[in-house]
């Protein structure tokens, strides 16, 4: 594994990606509440795709959906050419470990843990020992321009920089997709601002494909494109133009 750049992965334009007419409803009370109807679309190898939508459209399901967290009621999702929506409950676990980086709007970070033993953390569940542990964990934290900071706590971080811590710990297994869910949605403009820089570089510099939920017009433009959700169902997806 390697989180260091990647020649030419940004210009990839295969699948990885492939959702197939998924559905997924909720039980409320004696109703089912469809939530996702019927989607079908393809993420691009070092995509970053914004899904936008008002409350309720469905586009944080969605995204659970692509990471795993959750399973469809109807329809395929295959990354890699692997269905996961086949995969056990114990290898699906595995599959989420190995393949997704998770950013959360409200940072998710242990605040017992220094920013360093954070970071660090996925790479426990891996065969990697102390040492290489934690060169990874210190050149994720540098990636993120948190070199300065990795013996501090949560608690004597600003909000910019918890989520900086979080999004080194996303990438320190070199996952093969980021999904973000809400990452500026606790942040001031100029912190969103400095984040969204570093899914940027991550996605243009390194290949990374993103996949990232917003109700920010100005986060989403910051993507290659946007995927608008109205009641569960894919009303447009725009292209945006980036040098």
């Amino acid at each position: 594994m390697s989180i260091l750049p990647r020649t030419g992965a940004a210009s990839g334009a295969d699948v990885l990606i492939a959702l197939r007419h998924v559905s997924k409803s909720y039980r409320r009370g004696g109703q089912i509440i469809p939530v996702v109807s019927d989607i079908t679309f393809d993420i691009r190898r070092a995509e970053f795709l914004a899904l936008m939508g008002p409350s309720g459209s469905g586009k944080s399901t969605l995204l659970n959906l692509i990471a795993g967290i959750d399973t469809p009621d109807g329809g395929s999702i295959t990354m890699g050419g692997a269905d996961i929506t086949r995969l056990p409950e114990a290898e699906l676990a595995d599959w989420r470990a190995a393949n997704v980086g998770f950013i959360f709007q409200f940072y998710n970070l242990m605040p017992v843990l220094t920013a360093l033993e954070n970071v660090e953390l996925p790479l426990t569940l891996t065969r990697l020992g102390r040492r290489d542990r934690r060169e990874r964990a210190l050149l994720a934290l540098d990636l993120v321009g948190l070199s300065d900071r990795v013996r501090h706590f949560p608690s004597e971080l600003s909000g910019g920089q918890q989520q900086r811590v979080a999004i080194a710990r996303a990438i320190v297994t070199d996952p093969t997709v980021l999904v973000a869910d809400e990452p500026t949605g606790d942040l001031d403009r100029q912190s969103a601002e400095d984040v969204l820089a570093i899914m940027q570089r991550l996605n243009r510099e390194m290949g990374k494909t993103i996949v990232m939920v917003t109700h920010d017009r100005r986060a989403a433009e910051h993507a290659r494109s946007i995927m608008q959700l109205e009641k569960g169902e894919l009303s447009q997806r725009v292209e945006l133009p980036h040098d």
